[in-house]
């Protein structure tokens, strides 16, 4: 028998570090029995004319059964076990009696009765040892040259049912291609082949867009999705695209020849892609897009060079020709946007980072300031301050605005019940969303909170852009009306950016038009801006609102602003927002 390998180099050995991650990868721990697997243990046991047989794999520190006979328990200690020897030398291991064996004799097995051991080893094509297919009895014996072959035939089997099954998982059932598992397997080949530094190119065809996925399911079915797969096969093949991996429910990848340029490729792809619009029988309900990313050996992963292709073929729907290059500029915008979303979600849940500031609203019939604005600041511990500008369109489309809705009404309230105390009776204006219009019980949300904090509705004012206001007009309208017979004040925000309909500004419960900013850029000397604003201010208080400016810097604008009409002005001439603090020390100061 070979001699057995100090188990204290168990932990330090570098083979044994590789070994174990190629039988993880293999997912074969702790799972249920295979009949495939038994079969070939009753044969062992049977041959042998042995009551016990195990395929048994050896662990970092236990020897788990795949498959046994005559074995009650799962697994054992992998310390002095004769799997492990075997699995330590990639070796056949014969102990013909384990009580005469030195090294075997305090196992274990022989004080339950087991005398003696044979065991072949489970070597992959790598010639990593995975454990062994091993019989036992409990009288000692030898073993034939006959035998120890017939048992190194018995785990050839073995490893050929493991390999076939792991080959399973790298193969689509539906298009009978490589998948992404062996995608990524054969990235790293490629990198191990390649020379550190070279330059590749992989693509990655989208044969459709999520929506259009999503609507074609609803349609006609899954199996529609697994025709359009079948019917791009032959094309893709057409396409000379080599070895065609099937890594997303409608999406291939494949790498480019070496040494092909980037016009080359592009070039081949497009015209392909012109051949597909022009005679696939799916070019009418779906877009087909490419994705390229270039990738340089030793300095990309695996599932990087996938998510570039893919967010390659996702810009390229948005584009003229849907070839598409991996952009790492745009790229780094997805990455920022991404973190602003988790960050973000921080923010909310923590105490430190959210803050609200207050713009005043001044009446330019007398300078008195009634109403402020609420607006949402945010201070990340690491990075700082960080744009409202960047970071609220960005919530604003994901599921995180209903709950930053919420946190600005509760902590507006929460201020303005502090000021009424002292007071001060501000009433004070909230931006909300197109998603919080459709929310069913946002209205119910907002008289809780008004409840709670004891304010008259009157208090409180939403203000909400056009386009918010168009995206689901029958919902926001129902929602809009019960605000306001409540008693909340609605404002519209931004006008004149948007759809400015007049069929909606006539018939929404609104109480003020807010003139957008951009309205205000030399607006003291643009004739046909002034034009304009004057007609805005006279149309708006034609329906029976109240007109505020935005943006008002110069005293020339704001006298226009007055001469035309407009009820009030919200800019930096008067103050930029202010903290709590701050506002308390303005309002003191004007009225001194």
């Amino acid at each position: 028998m070979n001699s057995p390998i100090d188990p204290t180099l168990w932990t330090c050995s570098a083979y044994e570090v590789a070994r174990l991650d190629a039988l993880h990868r293999l997912e074969l721990l702790d799972t249920p029995p295979s009949e495939a697997f038994d079969r070939i243990t009753r044969m062992a046991a049977q041959l042998f004319n042995l009551p016990i047989a195990a395929v048994s794999l050896t662990d970092s520190d236990r020897q788990w059964f795949k498959s046994k006979v005559g074995v009650e328990h799962d697994a054992i200690p992998r310390m002095r076990a004769p799997c492990a020897t075997v699995a330590d030398t990639a070796g056949v291991l014969v102990v013909p009696d384990l009580l005469e064996d030195e090294h075997f004799r305090d196992s274990g097995l022989a004080e339950g009765g087991i005398r003696f051991y044979a065991g072949a080893p489970l070597n992959t094509s790598e010639g990593y040892c995975l454990g062994a297919m091993c019989v036992l009895g409990t009288e000692p014996r030898q073993v034939t040259a006959a035998e120890s072959q017939a048992l190194q035939d018995l785990a050839t089997m073995v490893m050929a049912q493991i390999e076939l099954q792991h080959a399973l998982g790298r193969i689509d059932p539906v298009s009978g291609l490589p998948n992404r598992n062996q995608f990524i397997g054969d990235f790293t080949d490629i990198e191990l082949a390649g020379q550190a530094g070279d330059m590749r190119l992989a693509a990655l065809v989208s044969l459709a867009s999520p929506q259009e996925l999503s609507d074609a399911q609803r349609v006609m079915g899954a199996g529609c999705l697994d025709d359009m797969v079948r019917d791009a096969m032959p094309q893709l093949r057409l396409a000379g695209a080599g070895k065609i991996y099937h890594v997303g429910t409608t999406q291939f990848a494949f790498f480019a020849p070496p040494g092909i340029s980037l016009e080359t490729f592009c070039s081949q792809l497009q015209s392909w892609l012109d051949v597909r619009a022009s005679h696939g029988r799916a070019r009418f309900l779906t877009t087909t897009t490419v994705g390229i990313a270039p990738f340089t050996i030793g300095q990309t992963e695996g599932l990087d060079l996938l998510r570039n292709m893919h967010s390659a073929a996702h810009d390229g729907l948005a584009a003229e020709r849907c070839v598409r290059v991996f952009s790492s500029e745009h790229d780094a915008i997805l990455q920022r946007r991404f973190w602003l979303v988790n960050a973000f979600g921080a923010a909310l849940a923590g105490r430190d980072q959210l803050h609200l500031v207050y713009q005043p609203k001044v009446m330019l019939k007398d300078g008195a300031c009634a109403s402020v604005e609420a607006l949402l600041r945010w201070t990340h511990p690491e990075i700082g301050a960080i744009s409202p500008g960047e970071f609220i369109p960005v919530i604003e489309g994901t599921s995180l605005a209903r709950a930053t809705t919420e946190w600005v009404l509760t902590a507006a309230m929460r201020q303005m019940a502090a000021w009424r105390h002292d007071g001060v009776a501000l009433q004070v204006a909230v931006n909300v969303s197109a998603v919080n219009l459709e929310e069913p019980d946002f209205c119910d949300r907002v008289m809780q909170l008004l409840r709670r904090h004891g304010l008259p509705p009157s208090s409180l004012a939403i203000e909400l852009t056009e386009s918010a206001l168009m995206r689901n007009p029958k919902v926001a309208q129902a929602t809009l009306e019960r605000l306001a017979r409540a008693g909340v004040q609605l404002a519209i925000d931004d006008f004149g950016t948007g759809y400015s309909s007049l069929s909606y500004l006539q018939s929404l419960p609104a109480n003020v038009v807010k003139i957008d900013q951009s309205f205000m850029r030399n607006l003291a000397h643009d004739e046909r801006r002034r034009a304009l604003v004057g007609t805005m201010i006279k149309l708006s208080h034609d329906l029976g609102h109240k007109v505020v400016a935005e943006g008002v810097e110069t005293v020339e604008v704001e006298d226009f602003l007055r001469a035309a009409g407009c009820d009030e002005v919200q800019g930096y001439l008067h103050a930029r927002p202010l903290a709590p603090n701050a506002l308390a020390e303005w309002l003191a100061g004007r009225a001194g």
